[in-house]
Parts: structure tokens; sequence; C-alpha cells
């Protein structure tokens, strides 16, 4: 099995490309591998907790301990535990690079920061998990990283509301904290919630 195909099986599983991608498998064969067109699945409340959790690993390419760590941070304090999760997912400087447009997919946003190509407020951040906080700038090094700056400028992509993006600059701020609402991610994160809870 391709890379490619590998990272597009739970979409195949789920019906819908977990990234929204227009190439993936799962829009011109939307149902599971081997079963009937159009056949329904029955499955149990477990089962559909579990699709929602894994869903949210996938979307943002991390793993299950990674998930579990976040989740059990966002149980601590004050608010909401499923908007406190998905405000430090999406605030992971993996995910500021991917959502910015300075990465095309997730997975090479990773693979940015991890190499050192990436800025944050002038100085190297490796550190893909790195929490972005409001007012930070999230940069492509241009001067070192010339074909990396490159591929930020022809990246096509929506860019939310809480980002303000230089596209020219190679360069984003993240300019408040993400609504909910506001964050793309078709996952159901309460249900997320209710997986770890039990």
């Amino acid at each position: 099995m391709s890379k490619d195909r590998a990272k597009h099986k739970l979409c195949r599983q789920i019906g819908s490309c977990i990234w929204g991608k227009a190439k993936c498998p799962s829009v011109k064969r939307p149902y599971p591998a081997g079963s009937a067109k159009g056949r329904p699945r029955k499955m149990s409340t477990f089962g559909e907790l579990l699709v929602e959790k894994q869903k949210l690993k996938a979307h943002y390419a991390i793993t299950e301990k990674q998930l579990k760590l976040a989740y059990l941070r966002a149980k601590k304090g004050v608010g909401m535990t499923n908007e406190k999760l998905i405000k430090a997912l999406e605030t992971r400087l993996d995910s500021v690079v991917y959502r910015s447009g300075l990465a095309a997919t997730i997975f090479a946003a990773k693979q940015f920061v991890t190499h050192r190509h990436i800025l944050v407020d002038g100085q190297i951040v490796d550190k893909p998990s790195y929490q972005v906080k409001p007012g930070q700038v999230v940069a492509v090094k241009v001067e070192k990283s010339p074909a990396i700056a490159n591929i930020a400028k022809l990246v096509n992509c929506s860019v939310p509301p809480y980002l303000d993006v230089d596209k020219e600059g190679c360069k984003a701020t993240l300019v408040r904290e993400p609504l909910p609402s506001e964050i793309p991610v078709n996952v159901e994160v309460r249900r997320v919630v209710e997986f770890y809870a039990k």
C-alpha cells in the first residue's frame, strides 16, 4: 500500500475525506473497501465514539498518546473540555503552519517544523507540538530555505479568521484564540471527550 493510500484508509472507512481533499479515494468511492456499495453499516455507540477519536487523531496526524495527553490537559481547570481540547490542537505549531497555507498538508507542516525550516518570533522551533500563543508570528526561514518558501507561496487554501497571513513574506500571525465554530474540522469533539471519559 502506498503512503498516500495508507493516509486515506480511514477516509474510505468513514466515507468522507478527513482533510477535505478533492483527490481522496473516498470522493469516488464513499464506502468502505470490500463492502457492497451503498449498504448502510451498523455500528455500536462505542464504535461511533471510536471513529470520531480516530478522525481527530488523523486530522492532526498525532499519536494516541499525544491525543490522550491533550485531553487530560484540557480536562483541568475551568471551561468545556471539548472546546479547550480542539483549541489546543489547532494552536499547535504544525497546525498553524498547515492552516495558514505555509504547507500543503499537515504531514508536510510537521516535516517543515522538525527539519528546522520554521521560525516563531524569529527563533527556530523544531517541535510540532509547540503551542503558538496569540500575537506570535510563525514564518518560513526564507533566506536559508528558499525551496520551502517557494512551496509556501504556491499553496492555495482558505485561511481561517483567527490567522493573518502574509504570503509574500511567508509568515502568519495567530491574531487570537480560535473559536470552536471557526475551526475547519469535521469531527464531533464532544464525542471524543465521551470516549476518553468512559
